[in-house]
């Protein structure tokens, strides 16, 4: 019986889960063809070159963390659990450190995740505001605190451990 064909986001599962696992290197049709036990002629035939893919995937990475932050803000609680849950969404980018480390040497990618940070900065600031705290240094501190323990290799958790230690600092200093 034949294999059914890989659908496009198939591909950019593959890629997604590839790049979190082994780098940007593996976002080529080749590895991803192996790694899925096919053909290059199903990526060729789903996009029109690596570029193509490359900005798909990104495109999809950047849905879903838009979607993410949209879905976390309709969300009832408090401020606080607010900024908890945006903690927890920040963690759960498993492909965030990834594409971190490829936006170094590839611009497009800096430029998408710039492009997501500052609306994930922009949430932060308004749930600090919403605890009345006003000055944005502290969600800049507090994004970026949590952004950097995740590129931590040795991270089991306590990233987010840390960041629920800077949410009370603030709510202590308020």
């Amino acid at each position: 019986m034949a294999k059914a064909p890989l659908s496009p986001a198939a591909w950019i599962e593959a890629g997604l889960a590839q790049l979190t696992a082994t780098g940007p290197l593996a976002l080529r049709a080749e590895p991803l063809s192996r790694h899925l036990k096919t053909s290059k002629g199903s990526f060729y035939w789903h996009f029109k070159d690596v570029p193509a893919f490359q900005a798909a995937l990104l495109a999809e990475w950047k849905d879903r963390a838009m979607t993410q932050l949209a879905e976390d803000a309709a969300m009832e609680g408090s401020d606080t659990d607010k900024m908890i849950r945006f903690g927890q969404t920040v963690q759960g980018d498993k492909a965030g450190p990834a594409l971190r480390a490829w936006a170094q040497s590839e611009k497009s990618v800096a430029k998408t995740i710039a492009s997501v940070d500052a609306a994930r900065l922009k949430r932060l600031v308004g749930l600090m505001k919403g605890i009345g705290v006003d000055n944005e240094d502290f969600a800049k501190a507090a994004y970026g605190a949590l952004v950097g323990l995740k590129q931590m290799k040795n991270d089991d958790g306590d990233a987010l451990v840390a960041f629920a230690a800077l949410v009370d600092l603030v709510m202590a200093l308020k």
